[in-house]
């Protein structure tokens, strides 16, 4: 075995950079320092780029965020020198962490420097602190690419790749609760500063991106992602109860509601993902039309909604019925396409149901009255549907709670979240139950779990059933959300969602199989086009860039089920005890029970 220690001939004779040792930490250490005091200067004369990063004294815009990268570089460069204190940062002392943390800095600031220059046309727009932060944040490069090479033989690449992690020490239930409980928080607060910039800023967004993708790459290479995620399994109902709560506080930290909207519309399609995780991420079955669930769901919905321009206008059913309704809807619909079609596999069944999305599409366009009965109204669709009201509670109208006004999306906000828990609890439950185990079987081998006595299509059809009324349930919300719906969102691929190939990105992106992947995965993936209005027309091509990216770098997903993770990794290269390697899947460990 190549010895690649710090002292090693074989860690000099890879390094990049060939500076000593006590250099290379020392200029990561003082470019960090350097980074951070840049962020208290003026970076350009003018207030024109966006954040106004003109000011001395205290950071703004991209500077913030500079700043954090800075912040993040001198933490994790201090590791190197054995701070007790930190120890806990970097475990192993590892080589990558370091690298993308200066990584972070480094883009951000160099990203903002190019886009001053663009923007404004040319380096005069530069002030001292932009030239500052640029050379600043190159020496912490220069100095992790001299450290010792984690995996020599893969040159640069080594610098990026995971090390092996020693076993995580134990800690009280006290600790792992306040640890799940600043995880949350920071989750919060990178998710309220994501939401709050503003959407003529894509420049403040695009460095936002850059710094969260280098440094949750670090935390993960140092393994400190993967032990969060074990200690909030360890204590689900408490990280489940503070996730949840924390949704709660969000629309309290937003003044404009338009932001609030965003966050409805993004649990509506992370919802709808979660029920297309059943069908996709359980039971292996490849869906390409399932967004019509979510229409049928919606269109139930607005025919009972009391809409003067439903076909039963005179028909308004409370909102609990509604919801019923367009789940019964969608449930029906569900059945009626998997019963002839779920005997089919693979390919065959991804074009039945990309058929299926676009017969519905076309229909519900084609009863206009004209070229077939009048119930949907064809293109000009079901409109001026009537805000919610529950228990007497007008979710259309401003309320003020404790001094904050919450408005019209802020409510809506509140019915997603006990909607999303409730599609939460149904998918925890039905994962764990014995319907689950089976849907995994299915998954894994159909052939095998049919010859074990599992019966294949009675199995998928409950998972493509159940699936579809959660759809429906979604459709329900986002029917009195929109005030209206009509056929035009309803499709396999389009400039924004909901359609079918935006539902599956982030089934895919997120982690299949998962609760939390969809969730993550429709929030980037709504978040990403609404912030960077110029990808509108671009959308399906940085969908496509991303899964390619996703792929050959973390196949399994950004939040990995601990089963689909062994399929592309061996085991010694996950931060977990081998012999625990397959306890993050209930039904695995149901089943060994």
């Amino acid at each position: 075995m190549t010895d690649t220690t710090a002292n090693s001939p074989a860690a000099a004779g890879h390094r990049p950079v060939p500076l000593p040792l006590p250099v290379a930490r020392l200029l990561i250490v003082v470019g960090a320092v350097g980074t951070i005091a840049s962020t208290f200067l003026s970076w350009t004369w003018t207030s024109e780029f966006p954040g106004d990063l003109t000011v001395y004294g205290y950071p703004a815009g991209l500077q913030i965020l500079a700043l954090v990268g800075g912040a993040l570089t001198l933490l994790f460069g201090l590791t190197l020198w054995d701070m007790k204190g930190l120890r806990w940062l970097n475990p192993a002392t590892a080589t990558s962490p370091v690298v993308l943390a200066a990584l972070s800095a480094f883009t951000v600031c160099w990203f903002t420097g190019i886009a001053i220059t663009v923007d404004l046309g040319g380096l005069v727009n530069l002030d001292p602190g932009a030239y500052v932060a640029m050379a600043a944040s190159a020496l912490p490069v220069i100095g992790a690419l001299a450290l010792p090479n984690p995996a020599p033989g893969n040159g640069i690449r080594g610098y990026l790749t995971k090390p092996q992690l020693p076993a995580p020490r134990k800690a009280s239930p006290l600790t792992e609760r306040i640890v799940i409980t600043v995880g949350v928080a920071l989750a919060l607060v990178a998710f309220t500063y994501g939401i709050g910039i503003d959407n003529d800023a894509s420049e403040t967004f695009i460095g936002y991106l850059l710094l969260l993708v280098f440094a949750a790459w670090g935390l993960m290479n140092t393994g400190l992602v993967d032990r969060f995620a074990t200690t909030a399994a360890h204590h689900k109902g408490f990280a489940s109860t503070l996730a949840f709560v924390a949704a709660v506080i969000f629309p309290f930290t937003q003044n404009d509601d338009h932001n609030a909207n965003v966050g409805v519309n993004i649990l509506i399609f992370a919802t709808v993902a979660l029920g297309l995780n059943i069908v996709v991420g359980l039971t292996g079955l490849l869906d390409l039309g399932y967004v019509a669930f979510l229409g049928v769901g919606a269109y139930a919905a607005a025919l009972v909604s009391g809409s003067e321009y439903s076909r039963f206008s005179g028909v308004h059913f409370p909102f609990w019925a509604a919801a019923l309704t367009g789940m019964a809807a969608s449930l029906i619909f569900g059945v009626l396409i998997g019963a002839p079609t779920l005997r089919l596999r693979g390919d065959y069944l991804a074009i039945v149901t990309l058929g299926f999305g676009e017969i519905f599409r076309i229909t519900v366009n084609n009863l206009d009255g004209d070229s077939g009965p009048n119930i949907t109204r064809g293109p000009n669709g079901i409109t001026q549907i009537p805000d919610l009201n529950i228990f007497g509670f007008n979710l259309g109208e401003a309320h003020d709670i404790g001094g904050f006004t919450l408005g019209r999306f802020a409510n809506y906000l509140f019915l997603m979240l006990i909607v999303t828990a409730i599609v939460v609890l149904v998918f925890t439950r039905a994962a764990d139950s014995r319907i689950g185990r089976s849907w995994i079987a299915i998954r894994e081998d159909e052939t095998a779990a049919t010859a074990m006595g599992i019966n294949g299509f009675r199995v998928k059809l409950i998972a493509f059933a159940l699936g579809a009324s959660l759809a429906g349930l979604a459709g329900t919300v986002m029917a009195h959300v929109n005030y209206s719906v009509n056929p035009q969102p309803y499709q396999f691929a389009g400039a924004a969602p909901p359609n079918s190939a935006f539902l599956l990105a982030a089934v895919v992106l997120g982690g299949m199989g998962t609760v939390s992947g969809p969730l993550l995965g429709a929030s980037v993936l709504y978040l990403v086009p609404e912030k960077l209005q110029f990808l509108q027309n671009y959308e399906l091509f940085a969908f496509g860039i991303a899964l390619i990216l996703l792929m050959r770098f973390r196949p399994e997903g950004i939040i990995a089920n601990r089963r689909r993770q062994l399929e592309f990794h061996e085991t010694g290269q996950l931060d977990v005890p081998a012999q625990e390697t397959l306890t993050d899947d209930p039904a695995v460990t149901k089943a060994g029970a």
